[in-house]
Protein backbone atom coordinates (compact mmCIF):
# COMPACT_ATOMS: atom_id res chain seq x y z
CA UNK A 1 0.00 0.00 0.00
CA UNK A 2 1.23 3.30 -1.01
CA UNK A 3 1.97 5.80 2.05
CA UNK A 4 0.44 9.27 2.03
CA UNK A 5 2.99 12.25 1.03
CA UNK A 6 2.67 14.09 4.23
CA UNK A 7 -0.29 12.91 6.36
CA UNK A 8 -0.83 9.24 7.68
CA UNK A 9 -3.68 10.46 9.60
CA UNK A 10 -5.95 13.51 9.03
CA UNK A 11 -8.74 14.53 11.38
CA UNK A 12 -11.71 16.67 10.57
CA UNK A 13 -13.73 18.58 13.04
CA UNK A 14 -17.82 18.24 12.41
CA UNK A 15 -20.11 21.24 12.61
CA UNK A 16 -18.72 23.77 10.51
CA UNK A 17 -16.40 21.98 8.79
CA UNK A 18 -17.68 18.64 7.31
CA UNK A 19 -21.40 19.48 8.55
CA UNK A 20 -23.10 22.56 7.64
CA UNK A 21 -25.10 22.75 10.84
CA UNK A 22 -23.31 26.60 12.16
CA UNK A 23 -26.34 28.55 11.82
CA UNK A 24 -28.47 25.88 13.28
CA UNK A 25 -26.56 25.73 16.12
CA UNK A 26 -26.07 29.06 16.74
CA UNK A 27 -30.30 29.48 16.90
CA UNK A 28 -30.58 26.67 19.04
CA UNK A 29 -27.84 28.27 21.49
CA UNK A 30 -29.93 31.65 21.50
CA UNK A 31 -33.79 29.80 21.92
CA UNK A 32 -32.23 27.71 24.55
CA UNK A 33 -31.11 30.20 26.63
CA UNK A 34 -33.89 32.27 25.97
CA UNK A 35 -36.32 29.67 27.02
CA UNK A 36 -34.44 29.38 30.44
CA UNK A 37 -34.50 33.10 30.83
CA UNK A 38 -31.13 34.03 30.36
CA UNK A 39 -30.45 37.38 27.74
CA UNK A 40 -29.88 36.05 24.14
CA UNK A 41 -26.79 36.04 23.29
CA UNK A 42 -25.47 37.73 19.99
CA UNK A 43 -24.34 35.18 16.64
CA UNK A 44 -20.94 36.11 17.22
CA UNK A 45 -21.25 34.97 20.97
CA UNK A 46 -23.33 31.36 20.22
CA UNK A 47 -20.94 31.01 17.38
CA UNK A 48 -17.66 31.25 19.14
CA UNK A 49 -18.09 28.63 21.29
CA UNK A 50 -19.08 26.03 18.57
CA UNK A 51 -16.79 23.37 19.32
CA UNK A 52 -16.66 22.82 22.64
CA UNK A 53 -18.11 20.52 24.80
CA UNK A 54 -21.73 21.25 25.35
CA UNK A 55 -21.58 22.11 28.88
CA UNK A 56 -18.99 24.59 28.69
CA UNK A 57 -20.04 25.94 25.46
CA UNK A 58 -23.51 26.90 26.82
CA UNK A 59 -22.30 28.08 30.18
CA UNK A 60 -19.88 30.66 28.27
CA UNK A 61 -22.76 31.58 25.76
CA UNK A 62 -25.17 32.35 28.48
CA UNK A 63 -23.32 33.71 31.94
CA UNK A 64 -26.49 35.08 33.03
CA UNK A 65 -27.83 32.17 33.41
CA UNK A 66 -27.38 30.36 37.23
CA UNK A 67 -25.66 27.13 37.22
CA UNK A 68 -28.67 25.53 38.61
CA UNK A 69 -30.22 25.65 35.62
CA UNK A 70 -27.45 24.63 33.27
CA UNK A 71 -29.04 20.66 32.82
CA UNK A 72 -32.35 22.47 31.91
CA UNK A 73 -30.14 24.88 29.22
CA UNK A 74 -28.54 21.60 27.76
CA UNK A 75 -32.31 19.75 27.40
CA UNK A 76 -33.22 22.86 25.68
CA UNK A 77 -30.74 23.13 23.19
CA UNK A 78 -30.62 19.41 22.12
CA UNK A 79 -35.16 20.21 21.97
CA UNK A 80 -33.97 22.73 19.44
CA UNK A 81 -31.12 20.94 17.94
CA UNK A 82 -33.21 17.92 16.79
CA UNK A 83 -36.18 19.83 15.81
CA UNK A 84 -33.33 20.74 12.94
CA UNK A 85 -31.04 17.85 12.59
CA UNK A 86 -32.83 16.45 9.63
CA UNK A 87 -32.55 19.61 8.01
CA UNK A 88 -28.74 19.52 7.53
CA UNK A 89 -26.31 18.06 5.41
CA UNK A 90 -22.77 17.54 4.64
CA UNK A 91 -21.43 20.55 2.60
CA UNK A 92 -21.38 19.94 -1.15
CA UNK A 93 -18.17 18.42 -2.24
CA UNK A 94 -17.28 16.22 0.94
CA UNK A 95 -18.11 12.98 -0.34
CA UNK A 96 -16.17 12.74 -2.59
CA UNK A 97 -13.14 14.59 -1.27
CA UNK A 98 -13.02 11.81 1.74
CA UNK A 99 -13.78 8.65 -0.85
CA UNK A 100 -10.18 10.82 -2.88
CA UNK A 101 -8.51 10.86 0.50
CA UNK A 102 -9.32 6.98 1.15
CA UNK A 103 -7.88 6.36 -2.21
CA UNK A 104 -4.59 7.67 -1.44
CA UNK A 105 -4.75 5.67 2.03
CA UNK A 106 -4.77 8.24 4.74
CA UNK A 107 -6.56 7.24 7.53
CA UNK A 108 -9.72 9.29 8.39
CA UNK A 109 -10.74 10.49 11.84
CA UNK A 110 -13.39 12.86 13.74
CA UNK A 111 -12.48 14.42 16.19
CA UNK A 112 -15.46 17.13 18.03
CA UNK A 113 -17.14 18.59 20.27
CA UNK A 114 -20.26 16.45 19.51
CA UNK A 115 -21.61 14.26 21.85
CA UNK A 116 -20.78 9.85 21.21
CA UNK A 117 -24.69 9.89 20.75
CA UNK A 118 -25.14 12.74 18.31
CA UNK A 119 -21.66 11.78 16.30
CA UNK A 120 -22.70 8.29 16.13
CA UNK A 121 -26.63 9.44 14.88
CA UNK A 122 -24.87 11.48 11.55
CA UNK A 123 -22.40 8.76 10.72
CA UNK A 124 -25.09 6.10 10.80
CA UNK A 125 -26.13 7.81 7.34
CA UNK A 126 -25.32 5.33 4.33
CA UNK A 127 -23.53 8.24 2.73
CA UNK A 128 -20.42 7.75 5.67
CA UNK A 129 -20.51 4.06 5.83
CA UNK A 130 -17.40 3.23 6.37
CA UNK A 131 -15.82 6.41 5.49
CA UNK A 132 -13.77 7.03 8.59
CA UNK A 133 -11.37 4.62 10.46
CA UNK A 134 -11.77 6.76 14.05
CA UNK A 135 -13.12 9.12 16.14
CA UNK A 136 -13.31 10.89 19.16
CA UNK A 137 -15.93 12.91 21.07
CA UNK A 138 -15.72 15.84 23.94
CA UNK A 139 -17.94 13.60 25.92
CA UNK A 140 -15.78 10.40 26.11
CA UNK A 141 -12.54 12.14 26.11
CA UNK A 142 -11.31 15.90 26.82
CA UNK A 143 -13.08 19.11 24.88
CA UNK A 144 -10.92 21.17 22.84
CA UNK A 145 -8.84 22.45 22.86
CA UNK A 146 -6.82 20.34 25.33
CA UNK A 147 -5.28 17.59 22.55
CA UNK A 148 -5.80 14.73 24.68
CA UNK A 149 -8.74 13.87 21.69
CA UNK A 150 -5.76 14.17 19.09
CA UNK A 151 -2.97 12.36 21.04
CA UNK A 152 -5.60 9.26 22.00
CA UNK A 153 -6.34 9.41 17.76
CA UNK A 154 -2.33 9.25 17.59
CA UNK A 155 -2.34 6.15 19.28
CA UNK A 156 -4.46 4.45 17.81
CA UNK A 157 -3.23 4.94 14.48
CA UNK A 158 0.51 4.52 15.47
CA UNK A 159 0.33 8.38 13.67
CA UNK A 160 3.53 10.39 14.61
CA UNK A 161 2.43 14.26 15.15
CA UNK A 162 4.11 15.43 12.34
CA UNK A 163 2.62 13.22 9.76
CA UNK A 164 -0.71 13.96 11.61
CA UNK A 165 -3.37 16.81 10.36
CA UNK A 166 -6.26 18.54 11.79
CA UNK A 167 -9.27 20.29 9.71
CA UNK A 168 -11.17 22.82 11.39
CA UNK A 169 -13.57 25.49 11.41
CA UNK A 170 -12.61 27.43 14.90
CA UNK A 171 -9.88 28.06 16.64
CA UNK A 172 -10.28 25.81 19.06
CA UNK A 173 -9.75 23.30 16.47
CA UNK A 174 -6.23 25.09 15.62
CA UNK A 175 -5.44 25.69 18.66
CA UNK A 176 -5.69 21.77 19.92
CA UNK A 177 -3.74 20.97 16.94
CA UNK A 178 -0.85 23.32 18.28
CA UNK A 179 -1.41 21.95 21.48
CA UNK A 180 -0.57 18.44 20.11
CA UNK A 181 1.99 19.23 18.15
CA UNK A 182 0.48 18.44 14.61
CA UNK A 183 -0.33 20.50 11.53
CA UNK A 184 -3.42 22.15 10.91
CA UNK A 185 -5.81 23.69 8.24
CA UNK A 186 -8.62 26.15 8.84
CA UNK A 187 -11.52 26.75 6.91
CA UNK A 188 -13.43 29.96 6.61
CA UNK A 189 -16.91 28.86 5.87
CA UNK A 190 -17.67 27.77 9.39
CA UNK A 191 -18.39 29.26 12.87
CA UNK A 192 -15.15 31.80 13.45
CA UNK A 193 -14.03 34.48 11.14
CA UNK A 194 -10.34 33.44 9.14
CA UNK A 195 -8.73 36.76 10.68
CA UNK A 196 -8.73 34.19 13.90
CA UNK A 197 -6.49 31.89 12.96
CA UNK A 198 -2.84 33.59 12.26
CA UNK A 199 -1.38 32.91 15.40
CA UNK A 200 -2.57 29.61 15.38
CA UNK A 201 -0.22 29.24 12.19
CA UNK A 202 -2.18 26.78 10.26
CA UNK A 203 -0.46 25.77 7.02
CA UNK A 204 -3.46 26.95 5.02
CA UNK A 205 -6.92 28.54 5.32
CA UNK A 206 -9.66 27.26 2.35
CA UNK A 207 -12.59 29.20 1.91
CA UNK A 208 -14.52 26.36 -0.22
CA UNK A 209 -14.60 22.36 0.56
CA UNK A 210 -13.07 22.49 -3.32
CA UNK A 211 -10.10 24.88 -2.16
CA UNK A 212 -9.83 22.44 0.48
CA UNK A 213 -9.91 19.35 -1.67
CA UNK A 214 -7.32 21.03 -3.74
CA UNK A 215 -5.12 22.20 -1.27
CA UNK A 216 -5.18 18.67 0.07
CA UNK A 217 -4.71 17.25 -3.35
CA UNK A 218 -1.66 18.82 -3.60
CA UNK A 219 -0.48 19.34 -0.24
CA UNK A 220 -1.19 16.30 1.91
Amino acid sequence: MTRPRQFDLICFDWDGTLFDSTAIIVRSIQQAVVDVGGARPSDESAAWVIGLALGPALARAAPDVPPEKHPELSARYRHHYLAHQNDISLFDGVPAMLAELKGRHHWLAVATGKSRRGLNDVLASRQLHGVFDGSRTADETAGKPDPRMLHELMREFGADPERTLMIGDTTHDLQMALNAGCASVGVSYGAHEPHEFGALRPRHVAHSVAELRRWLEDSA
